[in-house]
């Protein structure tokens, strides 16, 4: 996808969960072109991401680009994503921090505290053609905006120096390391969990 900017502009929205639905392999490309993962890689998330949306507290905002009226419809193209849900202990992600966090030497206690009561940023992707426009951190404000809970934790994949886009943003909001270098379960690449208390 070549995003246009001339004379369109993204605006971020909320996104309902027919909204998702109906864009989901729209978003799935964002997410793959952003991430650098293997083209079919989409097809193999489309349920975990359809599955999510059923899940407790789940948000969803998104970036469109307006037309030349500045009108945003329901073919206006999407050009970023962000959605999370309330963690629970029976989740996949909640169990590979969960483990990660002792392997780490945090004690019980702590990690007991940690992952109670959060709201798991699950995806946050601006495709590279959208990026510079601070569409990540107008994304996470509407996100995490009026959330009860006490605290948001995400994952980021690991960069040299943290010298990209999304470290950051996630650096200029004040979220801190619990987990560093970390790999996921069917993933090879290392990542960064990170957390921040909430309000923003």
């Amino acid at each position: 996808m070549v995003v246009e900017f001339t004379p369109a502009r993204p605006v971020v929205v909320e996104l309902s969960a027919q909204d998702l639905r109906n864009r989901l392999y729209e978003a799935l490309d964002v997410y793959v072109t952003a991430m650098g993962y293997p083209r079919g890689t989409e097809h193999h998330r489309a349920p975990m991401w359809s599955e999510h949306i059923t899940r407790p507290g789940w948000r969803a905002v998104g970036a469109l680009l307006t037309d030349t009226s500045g009108s945003i419809g329901p073919d206006s193209p999407l050009v970023a994503i962000a959605y999370g849900y309330r963690g629970a202990p029976q989740q996949w992600w909640h169990a590979q921090v969960h483990a990660g966090m002792r392997k780490a030497g945090w004690s019980d206690a702590e990690i007991r505290d940690l992952l109670t009561d959060y709201f798991e940023v699950t995806e946050v992707h601006v495709h590279p053609d959208a990026q510079g426009h601070r569409l990540g951190q107008t994304m996470l404000d509407k996100l995490l905006d009026g959330r009860t809970e006490r605290r948001a934790l995400l994952s980021t994949p690991e960069v040299a120096d943290e010298d990209n886009r999304a470290w950051r943003l996630y650096r200029r909001l004040g979220f801190t390391d619990v987990v560093r270098d970390f790999t996921f379960a069917g993933d090879s690449r290392p990542f960064a969990v990170l957390s921040r208390d909430l309000p923003l």
